[in-house]
């Protein structure tokens, strides 16, 4: 039997230091930005020739914080999207519990800064391992009348989000901040209006309660 063995050529390096509150596909918080950096032997500046042109990038990563057991996995699982409560066929989802655990994000490409790649919308974990990068091709890579299954529209901002003007964010970071958190980071069996969560960020710990009626406060900002 042939096996592929994969090497990270890049990491991505980002504000999201744990799955919580990670954007559940990409585009979904277009505003979080971070950086791919290429790792030896791939840091090559001929590498990147022709890259400027293109606005989207494909990267093929790794779920590194989801690795199965060496030879286990499930037929199905159960899609946040679906409340965690309903079942689906591992090859209908793009759930991280997979027999190889890769995913596959559009982002889109800021600029090629030197050796290093910005990137905006990216639903990867800080220190997450690229293993290829492909340029987004519009006449080849959209189909946008195709159907969608149970994911057939994107999920909406659900929460209003209310960031304290004294907090030490800049513009961008709350932009990218409010996203993320209007998308309702909490775990969908979990919806307690008295609870405080914690969510890490660009470094820090963010502290967040949400009411009843849908509006999420965030209450605390701590140093990591």
């Amino acid at each position: 039997m042939d096996t592929l063995t994969l090497t990270p050529i890049a990491y991505y390096r980002g504000p999201f230091g744990s799955k919580f509150g990670l954007p559940r596909q990409s585009a979904l918080a277009p505003d979080i930005e971070g950086r791919i950096v290429f790792e030896e032997p791939y840091r090559v500046r001929e590498a990147l020739r022709g890259l400027e042109g293109f606005q989207r990038i494909w990267l093929i990563w790794g779920f590194h914080a989801n690795r199965p057991a060496k030879g286990e996995w499930q037929p199905t699982v159960r899609p946040p999207r679906l409340g965690g409560n309903t079942a689906m066929g591992v090859w209908a989802t793009r759930s991280p519990f997979r027999p190889n655990p890769l995913g596959l994000s559009a982002v889109e490409l800021v600029r090629v800064d030197g050796l290093e790649l910005i990137v905006k919308g990216a639903d990867l974990m800080d220190g997450t391992p690229v293993y290829d990068i492909k340029p987004y091709v519009a006449y080849a890579d959209a189909y946008p009348e195709s159907a969608s299954g149970f994911a057939a529209a994107p999920p909406q901002a659900s929460l209003q989000v209310l960031i304290p003007q004294d907090l030490p964010f800049s513009e961008t970071q709350r932009e990218a901040l409010a996203q993320a958190l209007s998308l309702d980071p909490r775990p969908a069996y979990q919806r307690d209006s008295g609870r405080t969560y914690a969510m890490p960020f660009d470094g820090a710990d963010v502290f967040f309660t949400v009411t009843e009626d849908g509006v999420l406060t965030v209450t605390g900002y701590s140093k990591l």
